[in-house]
């Protein structure tokens, strides 16, 4: 939804149609469905590529705010590229004085354990994606690792990983 409120002007007369254009209807859009989109998957070395995996997210944008989930299902024909993973996001970040527009929350699930890591990852200014998903490290407790083609674990048909957040966008 874009809200985008009426110019009221003296003298105006308000029907029914009036108000529930802009009214009704805005307010209605903030409980719709939420909207597909195909994020586009990169790395700052060689390409990833889908495979036979599964790629996708959505979101429901009110106003500037924009809650989005990712999700990305590796399949047995998935390659993982090279460098640090990059995703699109639906809407440009926006810019705020000295912070972050927002934070994505990651879960990485490997199947052959039953098992999960939890992430995060804070949103640059005026970012069209995902920069640094940032991982638990599997060797030294503390420290976290950008998620690549190796790191946590290597991933493998099965695995699959997942974000979630709220952040400003830039309009």
């Amino acid at each position: 939804m874009t809200f985008g409120p009426k110019t009221w002007v003296v003298g105006e007369t308000v029907d029914a149609a009036l108000l529930n254009q802009e009214i009704r209807d805005q307010f209605n859009s903030m409980f719709g469905a939420w909207t597909p989109y195909t994020p586009i998957w990169t790395a700052t070395g060689t390409a990833p590529s889908i495979g036979n995996g599964t790629l996708g997210g959505q979101y429901m944008k009110v106003g500037r705010m924009c809650t989005v989930v990712i999700y990305v299902l590796f399949g047995s024909t998935t390659t993982y590229g090279s460098g640090s993973w990059r995703l699109s996001l639906p809407f440009q970040a926006g810019s705020i004085p000295s912070g972050t527009p927002g934070v994505l929350n990651w879960t990485y699930n490997t199947t052959a354990a039953s098992n999960f890591m939890m992430g995060a990852e804070p949103l640059s200014n005026s970012s069209t994606g995902t920069e640094n998903i940032w991982m638990p490290s599997q060797t030294l407790l503390g420290d976290w690792n950008a998620m690549t083609e190796s790191s946590p674990v290597t991933p493998a048909a099965g695995y699959s990983l997942r974000g979630y957040g709220t952040y400003q966008t830039a309009t």
